[in-house]
């Protein structure tokens, strides 16, 4: 099968961090199809050789492991050309059709890897230079829009030009090797189906914590926030495939009917529920790596009087037979003491305690999605025996975990979450994929907070670098008996 991969955005951050990593490593494991051609596209003026030239110095930026050989680097560089667009007018896109009609592949991939400010003007143009007829597939990278018209606004433009399943709205989280074995876990293996479930399930845990913090990113954080580039998407994706039903099969629309109901059963938002179940922060100056760290407003690019969020901890439930009354805590945030994103669900404690156990905590099992990639199962098994004192137990359990390591058992070359899903767009496998619905109903749930916000005179509750977050996160947490998982 020939193809054609248009990279709108071609020279920019995305596309050398991310995308060009990821199409090499599918050449070299030999799962990108032969005949195939990466076209990138910028504003600058280059030949096909001097875009070659530029995506070979970008990979010496890349992690060893992932950087191709001299020989390597040659035979992939076959692939690449480039072309010179102006998008904000026609007869650029007449350039593109040109290139594109000179071998007519069977599939062409458009990926928009610009600002969503210009997916609107892209699509148009697309639509009136015929490049969206049936083989063409268009890949739209978050983030979607900044709140719920802008959002609708963006699909409805899609829809006039192109099919819904002519359409990938990407979320790298759902190609995480992890979140995969997520699916399997739940629908392969009927060991948790069973205990699954409100009965069984104290409460749930979304972390996703970084590091570092905004970076050279200032100018566009300052318009984005915590929860629109992590909540709305990524943590809310995640809630759905642990809180989802078993579709009836493994395609693609059934399993997003299912998303779909998760993110409809979501308990609404109210005035009180928005003071005491939402806490938003921005990180201070700090240490992290024991080194001296500025604090959010004294980065380059934010102004020095923001109240955008660098961190954000909720509290929601999901309105069903199967969650009701379960706590879902999601908390993400920049300049955390750790670079770590797991989900963490708690069981209940045994019904009646026949064992010492102290203050040791019940059965969790954690799914682990970066740095580490894995699933740990934490169990209580009897410690040793010691002599106790007439008429009590002198059988004390003590904590073990079972640790699944991916990287260990499947090795560590295994397919990454773009290289995954760049793979899945040129196929036509839309599984891993954010239809339109799904998106719109993640923006109507968050749009409460973002409102509250606008507001809230009180702003965001600041918090050192190399901290996790506010003392609050803790206390909202703490308020139904719980802890996150760093602190049990």
């Amino acid at each position: 099968m020939s193809f054609d991969l248009v990279m709108f955005g071609g020279t920019g951050d995305l596309a050398w961090r991310k995308l060009m990593p990821a199409l090499f490593q599918a050449f070299r494991h030999g799962t990108l199809p032969a005949g195939g051609r990466i076209i990138g596209v910028g504003r600058d003026d280059m030949s096909h050789e001097q875009y070659r030239d530029l995506i070979r110095k970008r990979f010496d930026k890349v992690e060893l492991a992932k950087r191709p050989s001299a020989e390597e680097f040659a035979r992939f560089a076959e692939l690449l050309e480039y072309v010179r667009m102006d998008l904000s007018k026609a007869e650029s896109y007449q350039a593109l059709a040109n290139t594109l009609q000179q071998r007519n592949a069977d599939t062409v991939v458009m990926y928009l890897a610009t600002a969503p400010g210009l997916f609107t003007t892209i699509c148009e143009q697309l639509a009136a230079h015929g490049m969206n007829s049936p083989h063409i597939r268009l890949v739209l990278e978050k983030p979607l829009g900044h709140d719920l018209e802008s959002n609708r606004a963006i699909n409805l433009t899609v829809r006039r030009f192109f099919q819904e399943n002519q359409v990938f709205r990407i979320d790298h989280y759902l190609g995480k090797p992890s979140v995969q074995n997520l699916f399997a876990l739940r629908f392969g293996n009927a060991l948790f189906e069973p205990l699954w479930r409100r009965e069984h399930i104290a409460n749930i845990q979304i972390s996703i914590a970084e590091d570092l913090g905004v970076e050279s990113r200032g100018a566009f954080y300052e318009t984005t926030g915590a929860l629109r580039d992590m909540v709305q998407n990524h943590a809310l994706q995640l809630l759905c495939a642990i809180a989802m039903e078993p579709p009836i099969n493994a395609h693609a629309d059934a399993i997003r009917d299912e998303k779909l109901k998760v993110l409809r059963s979501l308990k609404a938002w109210t005035p009180v529920s928005l003071q005491q179940d939402v806490v938003r922060g921005q990180y201070s100056a700090g240490t992290s790596g024991g080194l001296p760290v500025p604090g959010y407003l004294q980065e380059a690019g934010v102004d020095p009087n923001s109240a955008t969020e660098t961190f954000v901890a909720l509290r929601t439930e999901i309105a069903n037979w199967r969650w009701a009354g379960v706590p879902f805590y999601i908390r993400t945030g920049k300049r955390l003491a750790g670079r770590d994103a797991r989900i963490v669900i708690n069981f209940r404690p045994t019904p009646h305690a026949i064992f010492d156990t102290g203050n040791t905590a019940s059965n969790q099992l954690v799914i682990n999605l970066q740095p580490k990639d894995g699933l740990e199962l934490h169990l209580l098994a009897q410690g040793q025996h010691t002599r106790a004192a007439k008429g009590a137990s002198a059988q004390t359990l003590s904590p073990v975990h079972l640790d699944l390591d991916f990287d260990k058992r499947f090795g560590s070359e295994r397919v990454g979450a773009y290289e995954r899903l760049l793979l899945d767009v040129i196929d036509g496998r839309l599984n891993l994929f954010v239809r339109s619905d799904e998106q719109e109903e993640a923006w109507r749930w968050v749009e409460p907070i973002l409102d509250h916000w606008a507001s809230d005179p009180q702003g965001p509750r600041h918090y050192a670098a190399g901290t996790w977050g506010p003392s609050a996160s803790s206390a909202m947490i703490a308020r139904d008996g719980f802890c996150w998982a760093e602190e049990s």
